[in-house]
């Protein structure tokens, strides 16, 4: 065979085919890692933006309250209506010794108007008295201020807390309203502190509407007596909250000549529960996620192995050359498994990182008064798994052409041309 510039001129022109070839093929394998950085990423947003409707509530904690009894218990018909008191509190105190926090709730009585002035502007809202144990088992997010505390409750202190959605529409110049006052039907209260909490979880309202006042100030202010509206609890650390509520239960109802089997008529809301269910949830949002990112990245791996093959296929004269002066099997695998490694590496690590700039703009477009509302972004350990793959993919996709071209002879290179 000749070697003329024609040969030289043929090989050129097969290099700069593949070149476009292998632009294609990269852009599978700069997809495949996008959509895995993406799924990532907007799956620990998602993650964090429904963990949000449970802020600030213990993951070991429920919520007992009285409704309307459905079966009938020691000469009480069904269809009974009951409340629980105080005493239930110390009930369960001493007889589920597994409960670390027992705090009751308060809220105004039907009929109330519920409506908070301020100046000039007036807004319907949730009423709500409680004791400092309260924000153990509903963790508070203060922006401003501070939360109900002990000698509120025991000197029975005008005070309150307001919701973000109440701060807001009363306040509208903004500020730090603490040592304020804002009315409730004819009782002024002093502002001590600006509540953020924007759980999504509804207990007789949103939280970001309610106005906090202390437990004690709510049975003056509204006549309670000794009544209980709610009784939030949590489990000492160990404990399931599960395997301790139908003890809760018969607790409580039996102080009421309740049937402790009724389930609707003492009512414990177990929050465990919920947090299980959102766990479970994301542990199979989070398999589809790399099952689908896997899958899009072998996609583009097969893709950059079938370029690899016809790049081999049309290279033979090369190759033949090459191995011709005296090149051995060992640098043609190395040469075309380094070029898969860095056709998928480059296509690979660009996908990575135009995930994480999209990534950025949704997370950036995610915040409130300052404040991040969910993190759109994959770890850096993340990152490097990734990479990582991709390498591995680059040498799989560059096994199959390279055993095919250190299979080349030159004498069939030669008779080829």
């Amino acid at each position: 065979m000749r070697l003329d510039i024609d040969t030289y001129r043929e090989i050129l022109d097969t290099l700069t085919r593949n070149k476009a070839r292998s632009f294609l093929t990269g852009f599978g394998v700069f997809w495949g890692v996008f959509m895995l950085v993406a799924l990532i990423g907007g799956g620990q947003g998602l993650k964090e933006m429904l963990n949000s409707n449970f802020a600030g509530f213990a993951t070991n904690s429920a919520f007992v309250w009285a409704q309307q009894t459905t079966k009938p218990y020691k000469g009480f018909r069904k269809g009974r209506w009951w409340a629980m008191d105080q005493k239930d509190v110390d009930r369960l105190r001493q007889r589920v010794p597994e409960l670390d926090v027992v705090a009751p709730v308060l809220y105004t009585p039907w009929g109330s108007s519920n409506t908070a002035y301020h100046e000039d502007r007036k807004l319907t809202v949730n009423v709500q008295g409680v004791t400092p144990d309260y924000a153990k088992v509903n963790g508070p997010k203060m922006y401003y201020g501070r939360y109900i505390n002990e000698m509120d409750v025991k000197q029975n202190r005008k005070v309150c807390v307001l919701g973000k959605k109440v701060y807001k529409d009363l306040f509208k110049k903004g500020g730090n309203p603490c040592g304020q006052s804002i009315r409730l039907d004819s009782t002024y209260y002093q502002v001590v502190g600006v509540d953020y909490n924007t759980s999504g979880v509804s207990i007789n309202g949103s939280s970001e509407e309610a106005v906090t006042l202390p437990f004690t100030m709510v049975q003056k202010a509204y006549n309670r007596g000794q009544e209980v509206d709610l009784i939030a609890v949590t489990a000492r650390k160990g404990v399931v909250m599960s395997n301790i509520a139908d003890r809760i239960r018969e607790t409580v109802a039996r102080a009421h000549f309740v049937d402790p089997t009724d389930e609707q008529a003492a009512m414990v809301f177990n929050t465990e529960v919920l947090f299980q269910m959102l766990d479970n949830l994301f542990k199979g949002v989070n398999f589809l996620i790399w099952l689908v990112g896997l899958g899009t990245l072998l996609a583009g791996a097969i893709g950059v192995s079938n370029i690899m093959m016809v790049t081999v296929r049309e290279r033979t004269t090369e190759i033949g050359i090459r191995r011709a002066i005296g090149a051995t099997p060992r640098m043609i695998l190395s040469q075309i498994i380094s070029e898969s490694i860095v056709l998928t590496l480059v296509a690979g690590m660009s996908g990575i990182l135009f995930g994480v700039m999209i990534l950025q703009m949704l997370e950036m477009s995610q915040t409130e008064d300052g404040i991040l509302l969910a993190h759109f972004q994959v770890g850096f350990w993340t990152a490097i798994l990734a990479a990582l793959l991709v390498s591995a993919m680059g040498v799989l996709a560059g096994l199959a052409p390279a055993a095919r071209a250190m299979s080349i002879k030159p004498v069939d290179a030669m008779r080829d041309e």
